[in-house]
């Protein structure tokens, strides 16, 4: 019974995040399959140090094991970054209100934004992501990277110079 018990609690408090999981994932590998992989990995990893959860933030305790994965992923594959460019047509959405010259600018605007995030080194690209895509507090983002606030708040302002930076030379080549 106590195994039903904790298949309940996980259920309820860690399964409402499995899109927050899969963002952060699909952001951090650039790849769809890798980012299903190490979700999976994440939920697993997450159920069975489930026991050990304390309450509190569930969604920042379950983005820092798919960080944590994330990292055991990339050191046991013994590679960089993919260069994977983010596919809009699967991942995004666009309104189809409005003409449709509009929903081309638009798409491409995301596009070229999305193609800009995925430039950005790791460390930027997580807290980015976090900050702006998942809107966690700069406290929570601190819990999640493990690293102390004042750092979230330097890499996000080194984030935002850099994606600027990428976006403004982007423009300035069309």
């Amino acid at each position: 019974m106590e195994e039903q018990d904790k298949l309940g609690r996980f259920e309820q408090s860690v399964m409402p995040h499995m899109d927050a999981a899969y963002n952060l994932a699909r952001w951090l590998t650039g790849s769809d399959p890798d980012a299903q992989d190490l979700v999976q990995e994440a939920f697993l990893r997450a159920f069975k140090f489930f026991g050990g959860f304390r309450g509190g933030n569930s969604r920042a305790w379950l983005l820092r094991i798919v960080r944590n994965a994330f990292y055991d992923w990339v050191k046991q594959n013994r590679r960089g970054e993919e260069a994977t460019p983010f596919d809009e047509e699967l991942h995004g959405t666009v309104e189809e209100r409005g003409a449709p010259d509009a929903v081309l600018l638009e798409k491409a605007d995301r596009e070229m934004l999305h193609k800009a995030i995925a430039e950005l080194p790791v460390e930027f690209r997580e807290i980015l992501v976090l900050r702006e895509l998942e809107g966690f507090s700069y406290k929570e983002i601190a819990d999640v990277a493990a690293v102390p606030l004042g750092t979230v708040m330097s890499r996000l302002a080194r984030a935002r110079e850099h994606l600027r930076a990428l976006l403004v030379a982007r423009l300035e080549a069309k």
